[in-house]
């Protein structure tokens, strides 16, 4: 099954993810504060404007432009540049959310209030909390931010500083060059992400430095549309790329950053020209330090409302959360925050959640020019947690398609400009 996104068909099908309760008037404006102004607090504050208007709705997010993590693989293959994937506030603004630029320090979650780094506190009737994740700096013996200058992680884009830095050092890298990568083991943020970065860097290197290869080291042994990823290699970069799963040594323990060598569980020493080294991840600080998280570093959930299990009135979608099945993708942050705004403000105002709730996640990937593939789930609450909704998802078909893979490749750049128009556009 292939996944067909429009930026109407987006707009359409994200609307219906949920029977929006009709607008209670209250003789107080509620307030819901969002902190992090990504792909789950900027979905939220867009649905919340648009479905509550009398909800006073403030976003936390100490970037002036947001740099997305999605097509971040194609800047480093030189197929984007940085701008092109960076956006700003002033249509969210625009819409009559306030955007403070601070950086939220501190949650009380008694007291239902937020602490910002700039000495303000704000208070909220409903948290919605977004926070992304944090790299797990000494997860690799030797891996820290400073490591990181000289060894890219680049899966946080910041100000797309890290990005930049592992296009440059692949710019510099001679031919006939080894390009290592670490891949973690699960969860981390966005699955298939190191192995459309496998496949953007092969790309490159296929017209700029034919002589060079790719070592892929995986703590894993096995990932995230994997056959299709590995035809994709066969065909496009035959002999290029050799990926290494945990079985069989490619878990990466330690690092010597200076020296460019990545050493696995069973100490074998690997230098390379370039090294791009994606760390362990938890949820980010903040949610940690206001006792959100469980042991593993992510916050557990509700499946219906998202309301953090240790504490009330939070709502924490996006990569913080932990809800197997479902995957931390851009698009799940999207689509879970309708749920979580819905059900923040249903509670706050004393009534219940929208129930029989669907999340939908679609997932391109670029492999190469004109060859993209994709996996589309349906998520529901189910027990304890979440459930995948039987037969109700799909993958691209293995074999050859060359037309159904540039097609898939236009997919994914629609789907792109449609969900970032609809966090960041007018």
């Amino acid at each position: 099954m292939t996944a067909l996104l429009t930026r109407r068909s987006l707009a359409l099908g994200t609307a219906a993810l949920l029977a929006a309760p009709s607008v209670a008037r209250a003789q107080a404006s509620l307030r819901l504060v969002i902190i992090g102004g990504g792909f789950g607090g900027a979905s939220a504050a867009r649905f919340a404007r648009d479905t509550y208007p009398d909800v006073q709705v403030t976003l936390i997010e100490p970037r002036t432009r947001f740099v997305t993590c999605p097509y971040g693989n194609l800047v480093i293959a030189g197929k984007r540049q940085l701008p092109e994937i960076s956006f700003g506030y002033d249509a969210v603004r625009a819409r009559g959310v306030t955007v403070l630029h601070d950086r939220a320090a501190g949650i009380d979650a008694a007291a239902r209030s937020v602490r910002l780094a700039g000495g303000q506190s704000l208070a909220y009737d409903r948290l919605i909390l977004s926070p992304g994740i944090a790299l797990r700096w000494g997860g690799i013996e030797g891996y820290d931010e400073a490591a990181s200058e000289l060894l890219p992680h680049a899966w946080v884009p910041g100000d797309g500083g890290q990005t930049a830095l592992l296009r440059r050092q692949l710019e510099a890298m001679e031919d006939g060059g080894v390009v290592g990568l670490a891949i973690p083991a699960n969860p981390f943020r966005c699955p298939p992400g190191p192995y459309e970065r496998i496949s953007m860097i092969a790309s490159y290197l296929k017209r700029a430095k034919p002589r060079s290869k790719i070592l892929a080291l995986d703590a894993k042994e096995g990932f995230s549309k994997q056959p299709l990823f590995q035809d994709a290699w066969a065909a496009l970069y035959p002999g290029m790329i050799e990926w290494v799963p945990g079985n069989r040594d490619g878990r990466v323990v330690k690092v010597d950053p200076r020296e460019r060598v990545l050493e696995t569980e069973f100490g074998t020493k690997h230098k390379v020209a370039v090294a791009n080294v994606i760390p362990p991840q938890s949820a980010a600080s903040i949610a940690i330090e206001a006792g959100l998280a469980n042991a593993g570093g992510w916050v557990e959930v509700d499946p219906v409302t998202f309301e953090a299990k240790a504490a009330q009135g939070i709502h924490v979608i996006g990569d913080a959360n932990t809800a197997p099945p479902m995957p931390k993708s851009g698009f799940i942050a999207n689509s879970t925050s309708r749920q979580a705004v819905a059900s923040a403000i249903a509670l706050a105002r004393g009534g219940q959640p929208p129930g029989n709730p669907t999340y939908f996640n679609t997932c391109y990937s670029h492999c190469g020019d004109e060859y993209g593939i994709s996996v589309v789930n349906l998520f529901r609450p189910g027990g304890q947690g979440f459930v995948e909704t039987p037969n109700s998802g799909g993958i691209s078909p293995r074999g050859d398609h060359p037309e159904q893979r540039r097609l898939e490749a236009v997919y994914a750049d629609a789907w792109y400009k449609a969900i970032t128009d609809y966090m960041f556009g007018a």
